[in-house]
């Protein structure tokens, strides 16, 4: 067994399915003692049995990352269970159909903002308040997209929470991984081969007829676990000159 991240604590929130199970297995199979979220308490109650069948260290918390109050109790649980916190893994996230601005509600901008960047903000704030105390500091992950890269890969609210989570990442690196010990870096997925797929109910017009023109009809299929593999990367002292880095992670499709 690989152990590059032997003894470290590590929250991952989405943990349930698709990549953030991929990220927590990945942990865990290093050496990691893992903390898991996500809102659907029978999935994630299904990972840490597999973990925990393994052998392996695993603590579940059921969370909506859009309530403040279970992203506190996230990282309470996490230091009060195994006395630190090395690593955070912001995977959780939703899609919008691709609604474009002339489209897209009130409700719906305001609830991706919410679990897309404003959840992911306050995780961070909480668990950079646990590790700047710590001596050897932490890492944060967000899991972005390719849609904070560009605007044509999701709809109007799925890109500016996107583009804000690059925009926080690059924030704590410059303040918090340049002047302190906590490192902070993004992956930029394509597309993977998820179940956030299965929310896409009524894809506006527009917003897929500009996603199709980008060339998301032939674009890269990707696999969770190829995903967990840059986020391991990301977590071990194997990146630790990596700081404030983007990394994309789609097959190529953006590099067409």
């Amino acid at each position: 067994m690989s152990t590059r991240l032997l003894d470290k604590v590590a929250i991952i929130t989405g943990a349930g399915s698709g990549m953030g199970k991929s990220i927590a297995i990945a942990y865990a199979n290093e050496g990691a003692k893992v903390v898991l979220a996500d809102v659907n308490a029978t999935t994630l109650d299904e990972v840490v049995t597999e973990i925990t069948a393994s052998g392996h260290s695993a603590t579940s918390v059921v969370a909506d990352m859009s309530k403040s109050a279970d992203i506190k109790a996230l990282i309470e649980t996490a230091v009060n269970t195994y006395g630190q916190l090395d690593i955070l893994v912001n995977n959780a996230g939703i899609m919008d159909n691709f609604k474009t601005v002339g489209n897209v509600t009130d409700d719906l901008w305001d609830k991706v903002i919410a679990i897309n960047l404003t959840g992911p903000f306050q995780a961070c704030r909480e668990a950079i308040n646990v590790m700047k105390d710590q001596k050897n500091g932490g890492i944060i992950i967000n899991n972005a997209s390719v849609g904070g890269l560009y605007g044509a890969r999701g709809g109007a609210a799925y890109a500016a929470s996107k583009h804000g989570l690059v925009g926080l990442t690059k924030n704590i690196a410059a303040t918090y991984g340049t002047f302190g010990n906590i490192r902070c870096n993004a992956i930029a997925p394509g597309g993977v081969a998820t179940n956030i797929g299965n929310t896409i109910t009524d894809p506006d017009p527009l917003g897929g007829q500009a996603i199709a023109a980008a060339g998301s009809m032939d674009a890269p299929m990707g696999q969770p676990e190829q995903i967990a593999a840059v986020a391991v990367f990301l977590a071990s002292d194997e990146s630790s000159f990596v700081n404030g880095d983007i990394i994309k992670a789609d097959g190529g499709w953006t590099a067409r």
